[in-house]
């Protein structure tokens, strides 16, 4: 069994002519939280959709428990995929299935186990986010925070070894994202799962990381420990742990002179 359970080696890719990653490097060892920041736009979440095997890297490849991605069959990649669960942006309940069934769905789907054991592994579930109570309720009577914990209860009902957040924080209130930076730890702690939080939330992630990679500019800008990190002189990671709007990420997106766009 290899350390990194998910590692990534010199990787590119990119969409028609724009390219977002050149030659990315990042091992995710099992049993840590690692985070992936960086701007709007750097390519965070495309990470993770080359980690699921939803994209093929231009060059380079991504390893999840020492097998190639891209290079999976299809039963091959459903095998590999079987060992993630993923956390999506906005939640991506099903709307017409109660809290209960959302969480049931993909023991359902992919298991052959009976509904009496189904029944207590969603009550396991929902329990472990505090939403135990809240199993009759459909998605249209869930706060946002309480739509995220539902959504990540099923992300862990088949107990993945490896857990993908995708800005985990977007939307939440204080209590919210307090809550929910606080099961990422215990969760991941308790079921032995690596965990990969792409975010540009930094006082969020910098209070439960294990470590962290920035990305900017299509290559990995800086990585380290929260404190490691804290401590940097280097100008991108300075601004963007500080939230200073004048740095070396620029305001404007690169773009032919003003007057000239104006005037054709």
């Amino acid at each position: 069994m290899t350390q990194n359970i998910v590692e990534i080696d010199n990787l590119s890719f990119g969409y028609k002519n724009r390219t977002l990653h050149k030659g990315i490097s990042m091992s995710f060892p099992r049993g840590k939280v690692v985070a992936i920041m960086g701007g709007s736009g750097s390519g965070k979440t495309t990470l993770l959709r080359l980690i699921g095997g939803q994209f093929k890297p231009s060059s380079g490849e991504v390893r999840v428990d020492g097998k190639v991605v891209h290079k999976q069959s299809r039963e091959g990649l459903y095998q590999l995929r079987r060992k993630m669960g993923m956390l999506f942006q906005q939640g991506a309940l099903f709307t017409d299935l109660s809290v209960y069934d959302n969480v049931a769905f993909p023991m359902r789907e992919l298991t052959d186990l009976p509904e009496i054991m189904i029944k207590d592994l969603v009550l396991m579930k929902l329990n472990a986010v505090g939403l135990r109570g809240a199993s009759q309720l459909m998605p249209t009577e869930l706060s946002g925070g309480m739509g995220r914990r539902v959504a990540l209860a099923r992300a862990i009902a088949l107990d993945p070894d490896i857990m993908m957040y995708d800005e985990p924080f977007a939307g939440l209130d204080p209590i919210s994202m307090a809550v929910i930076c606080d099961l990422i730890r215990t969760l991941n702690d308790a079921l032995g799962t690596t965990s990969i939080v792409v975010t540009h939330d930094v006082e969020e992630t910098f209070s439960f990381a294990d470590y962290i990679y920035f990305v900017a500019d299509g290559v990995v800008a800086a990585e380290g420990t929260p404190d490691d990190l804290r401590q940097s002189t280097m100008p991108f990671i300075h601004q963007f742990v500080h939230g200073e709007k004048d740095g070396p990420v620029p305001f404007h997106y690169a773009a032919v002179d003003y007057k000239q766009d104006l005037l054709g």
